[in-house]
């Protein structure tokens, strides 16, 4: 498994919450359990006491993307640092069964989490995952969609550093009222321009 790979366990979570309109899907076992994808044996471990504990690590990474998104490298940094040394992980060179086209293993760096509990397993890869995306990037690569009232996490993977929305749907969105509001402008300017344009009337007394 490719490290970028674990960066996305981090936007995973954070967005199973949208503080702007108030909704929260971490409200469950199930729903911890879905956030793990394929990895169904670590799902496992999953107890009702996890769902507190990822709601507490997904306030910490957002706040990871908030100081980046604010442009403060040094904060995101110091967040991302303090994840880091309270869940550790330990890389190791993994093949698994996996053959490329000559038979040989198809080694690749994996995370080996160490956890106590679901929640540390999980915060450990999505923050080691989130330190190699911020280190191979930048930190102007941790985003916020800025799509109102969204603010949905995403990680900036486009050539050009251009990426503005967590998704085509965001971006199309704000699009749409970037659009109309130009067209209300337009309109308020044509109509201020056409009551000037009128000829002004005078009253006299007689």
């Amino acid at each position: 498994m490719e490290l970028a790979y674990y960066s996305d366990y981090a936007v995973r979570l954070v967005n199973t919450e949208e503080p702007a309109r108030n909704k929260d899907a971490l409200t469950s076992v199930d729903a911890v359990r879905e956030l793990f994808g394929a990895n169904q044996q670590a799902a496992r471990r999953t107890t009702e006491a996890d769902v507190t504990r990822f709601r507490s690590v997904r306030g910490r990474l957002r706040s990871v993307f908030e100081a980046a998104d604010a442009g403060d490298e040094t904060l995101a940094v110091d967040l991302l640092n303090s994840l880091l040394l309270e869940f550790p992980v330990s890389p190791q060179i993994s093949g698994h069964d996996v053959r490329d086209e000559d038979g040989r293993p198809d080694w690749h760096m994996h995370l080996a989490d160490h956890p106590s509990n679901a929640t540390a397993g999980y915060a450990a890869i999505a923050a080691m995952g989130l330190a190699f995306h911020l280190t191979s990037h930048g930190v102007d690569r941790l985003g916020l969609c800025e799509a109102s009232p969204c603010r949905n996490a995403y990680l900036d993977t486009s050539t050009n550093r251009s990426r503005r929305y967590c998704s085509d749907r965001c971006a199309t969105r704000a699009n749409v009222a970037a659009y109309r509001a130009r067209k209300r402008a337009e309109a308020d300017r044509t109509g201020l321009n056409a009551e000037s344009a009128q000829p002004s009337t005078s009253v006299t007394d007689r």
